[in-house]
This record gives C-alpha cells, structure tokens and sequence, in this order.
C-alpha cells in the first residue's frame, strides 16, 4: 500500500511532462499562425498604400498637365490675341486670356502638390491639396448659389455694364474692346446688348457698326436697319447656354467628380500613412 501513491505519482508525471510539451508546441504553432497572419497584414496594407499613392500620383499628373495646358493656352492668347479684351468696362482685367491663366495657374499648383505629396508620402502636402480642392468646391458652391440667388440683379447690371462698354467703342486705346464687339456680333449674329438701338447713342441715330449686317460691306450700317441682325447678343449668348444646357451641366459634373474623387484619394492616402506610421518628410 505504500507503493500505491508513488506508483500513481510515477504514472502521472510523464503524462504531465508530454502534455505541456504538446501544448507548448500548439503555443508556438499558433504564434507562428499569427505572425504570418499580422505579416500578410502588414504586406497587403503596405501594397494598398503604394497602390493608392500611384494612383493619386497618376491622377494629379493629368491634373497638372491639363494645368499646364491650360497655362499655355492663356499665355499664346495673351501674346496673339493681346488686342481682344474685355466687354466689360467695370472690369477691364477681365479678359478671356487672363481668365484661363488665373483658372491654368491654379490647376498646375494644385496637381503639383498632389504629386509631390503621394509620391513623397507627404502628410502635410497632401492635407494642403486637400484644403485646396475644398476651398476651390465650396467657393463654387458659394457662387453658383449666389447667382441663383441673385439672377435678376446680376441679369440687369451685366446688361448696363456692357451698354456702358459700347460707349468705348470708338474711343482710343480701346481697340480690344471694339474687336471683341466686332467678332461676337458676326459670330452670333446678334446687334448691340439688347437690340440694335443700343448703339444709336455710340454711332448716331440709324447707324450701327457694319458688323451688325446681315450681309456685311463697307458702311452698311448707315440708314439700314432692316438689313441688320435685330436680337441682341445678350440674348444671343443666353440662347446658346440654354441649347448647350446639357453639355455643360455634363462638363460641370465631371469637374465635381474630379474634385471629390481628388479630395477623397488624398484623404485616404493621409490617413494610411497615418495609420502604417510614416514619418514626416520634410
């Protein structure tokens, strides 16, 4: 009976001894399980974040380029067209040239920070695009609401504005502004801003400039009213954004999607450098 527990105790150790050592084992299985599990993880997360930033890198590279495009476009209409001005007197700055070399400016500046910042991993460059591209959309929202808002007013005073110009248009150092009239009644065929009498106080009563004809000659603008175009190019212009209503409401919703789309790439790639702990590059 002695035996008895010493024999049991003897027994029972080596169960006990395999036991940890199988349990160890299943330990290190699982932590091995899970290292490969964490480095799969860690792999997948750190291609997602070279994925996303080659695509934001590719997207503000077009970005940049229509910029530059755009840039270029201004500059060649600057230097050419340098005596094609604007209608308006109010704003004389106005012009179509300088018009797309603010809007160029713009688009170049802000595509180059989103390349810099995805393909250096900049936090800070891409929290500015990002900033950028929601001031720019919520500027435009702010406008176009405005307008709305206001249409009848802006309707009436972009009318006086541009009767006002017509009295420029004999004057000196105003040729700009005499071709720009010029080109847009034979273009449209329209006559003056709301009719063909608006230029009676400029040119004198019956008499418009001979570009308002329907049939255009040396001063056929002289005592021949019913030979020239009677819709104003107000109205004109007007016409022609209601029949290309579509089309631009189109060009307007893929700027809208650019812009959100840009915003939402930047965000995301900040946010995944955040998380995978990429330090601030200078």
């Amino acid at each position: 009976m002695a035996r008895g527990p010493a024999s049991c105790s003897h027994r029972c150790f080596p169960l006990t001894v395999q036991t940890w050592k199988r349990k160890e084992n299943e330990h290190t299985l699982f932590c091995k399980h899970c290292c490969n599990q964490e480095f799969k993880k860690c792999n997948m997360a750190r291609g997602c974040l070279c994925c996303l930033k080659y695509m934001m890198f590719l997207f503000n590279l077009i970005f940049w380029l229509c910029g530059c495009g755009l840039l270029g476009v201004g500059i060649w209409l600057s230097v050419s067209q340098g005596n094609f001005a604007t209608f308006s007197p109010s704003f004389p700055s106005l012009s179509a040239a300088n018009l797309v070399i603010a809007i160029g400016t713009i688009v170049m500046v802000t595509g180059f920070l989103g390349c810099l910042g995805a393909i250096k991993e900049n936090k800070c460059l891409l929290l500015s695009f990002f900033i950028i591209l929601l001031i720019i959309l919520l500027a435009e929202l702010i406008l176009l609401i405005l307008f709305f808002v206001y249409k009848d007013e802006i309707n009436e005073n972009a009318k006086q504005d541009l009767k006002d110009g017509l009295l420029l248009y004999n004057t000196e150092n105003n040729v700009g502004l005499k071709n720009a009239w010029n080109i847009i009644q034979a273009e449209m065929h329209c006559c003056g801003v709301t009719d063909y009498t608006d230029w009676y106080p400029v040119m004198g009563d019956n008499r418009v400039p001979d570009r308002c004809c329907m049939e255009n000659s040396q001063d056929c603008g002289h005592n021949s009213t019913s030979l020239v175009w009677k819709t104003g190019c107000y109205e004109k212009v007007k016409m022609w954004f209601d029949d290309n209503k579509h089309v631009l409401g189109t060009i307007g919703m893929c700027i809208l999607i650019i812009q959100i789309l840009g915003m939402a790439f930047s965000m995301t790639l900040f946010q995944q450098i955040h998380r995978t702990g990429k330090k601030y590059d200078a």
